[in-house]
């Protein structure tokens, strides 16, 4: 594996010129000498085991990205990568899933690095109804799910300022992590057919000066969502620093009636039916 690797030092300088710092930058935080860190981006310096984890933690290097720096330094990888399913992460699992029942009536899912869903609460699939199959097919891309146009597309009522937010959000994570596999799914998510943004300046509600609201369609009428993410915050384990929770929050009381109502209504009813 190491054979295929570029050197440690083109690692390292790609990871600084993506955090935009410079080698001084770089080296007053590390507590290091400039030349010593120009020495080591170009091989004239091998770094020690230390050294490589002290320059990853200041650029905030993902875990999985350390270990490819640890092997490209000819060290072994320090961050273990275990299943999901692996018993070493069984209290872990145990506290998503208290999250995701403890967040019922409103909806909650946890996704891994590239966005395919983990786990889901029981408010979710209230909202999938009318979704493409093939869309919940495992694995199941949440980004994809959302802004496909045969999945939640069609009954998002401002899906053109929540498509922008989630391809901003993403550029973001493919800026922070190098991901090439998350750089093409925004690619192919850019390519779906887009509504013609709303004019400039304008709001159709108050929330969007503070916040973007995920404005959903349902069988009990329009939902106004407010999302936030939650990280584990000392993650030792690659699949464990790159699960995230992604629960929603009424942006109204209306919204937070229809969630309820939703969650106790018996399946089988259609989503776009009803009104607001």
């Amino acid at each position: 594996m190491t054979a295929t690797l570029p050197p440690f030092g083109d690692l390292l300088r790609g990871w600084r010129q993506r955090r935009r710092l410079s080698q001084l930058d770089l080296a007053g935080d590390a507590d290091i000498s400039a030349r010593h860190l120009s020495y080591v981006e170009t091989g004239r310096s091998v770094p020690s085991r230390d050294m490589v984890l002290r320059l990853a933690e200041q650029l905030d290097v993902p875990l999985r990205e350390r270990n490819t720096l640890l092997l490209a330094a000819g060290y072994a990888p320090m961050f273990s990568e275990r299943p999901l399913h692996d018993p070493a992460l069984g209290a872990a699992l145990e506290a998503v899933e208290a999250v995701l029942a403890g967040h019922e009536p409103y909806p909650a899912l946890a996704v891994d690095h590239h966005w395919n869903l983990v786990a889901a609460n029981r408010a979710v699939g209230p909202l999938l109804a009318g979704v493409d199959a093939e869309l919940l097919t495992p694995p199941v891309n949440v980004l994809r799910l959302s802004l496909h146009p045969r999945g939640l597309a069609p009954r998002i009522e401002n899906l053109s300022e929540w498509r922008l937010h989630l391809l901003n959000r993403l550029a973001g994570q493919i800026e922070r992590s190098g991901d090439a596999e998350l750089a093409h799914l925004r690619r192919e998510l850019a390519a779906y057919p887009a509504p013609d943004p709303p004019p400039a300046g304008t709001h159709g509600h108050a929330q969007a000066h503070v916040f973007v609201p995920l404005r959903l369609m349902t069988s009990q009428g329009p939902l106004a969502l407010l999302g936030t993410t939650t990280v584990f915050g000392t993650p030792l384990d690659v699949t464990l620093s790159e699960l995230a929770i992604e629960a929603f929050f009424p942006a109204d009381a209306a919204t937070g009636e229809r969630l309820r109502a939703l969650l106790e209504a018996p399946p089988g009813g259609a989503a776009g039916e009803g009104g607001g």
